[in-house]
């Protein structure tokens, strides 16, 4: 029987930064996870909002300010953050950037923090 399964060999170039503007494309939806990618150009900024669910995002490309609750973090490509429910949060574009956000539909209160030495968790 053959498995199932969604596979992206480069997951920044499905939202290209538009020059002006912000560009969403979903990628997977489910009852468990939904997951998005976001293109922003330069400037561009998704203001503070909250989110009835758990999710977790990761830059792919360029320069951003991510704020959590009252912290303003520099997010680069690697930067990888789990954000609870309900928390206050925005994304400004530095530079292009390119974002993954997935929302974790099916986890009662999202995945677990599971921090290990060297991660931060606030």
């Amino acid at each position: 029987m053959a498995t199932t399964y969604t596979r992206i060999t480069d997951l920044a170039s499905q939202a290209e930064p538009p020059e002006d503007g912000i560009l969403s494309r979903t990628l997977y939806n489910d009852e468990r996870v939904k997951a998005v990618v976001f293109g922003f150009g330069a400037g561009q900024e998704l203001s503070e909002h909250t989110a009835s669910m758990p999710a977790v995002v990761q830059f792919l490309k360029g320069e951003a300010a991510l704020t959590l609750g009252d912290d303003t973090i520099d997010a680069r490509p690697g930067t990888w953050v789990r954000m609870p429910a309900g928390l206050r949060h925005a994304v400004r574009a530095r530079t292009p950037a390119v974002m993954l956000l997935l929302l974790l539909k099916g986890w009662p209160g999202g995945l677990p923090d599971r921090s290990g030495s060297g991660l931060v968790s606030a």
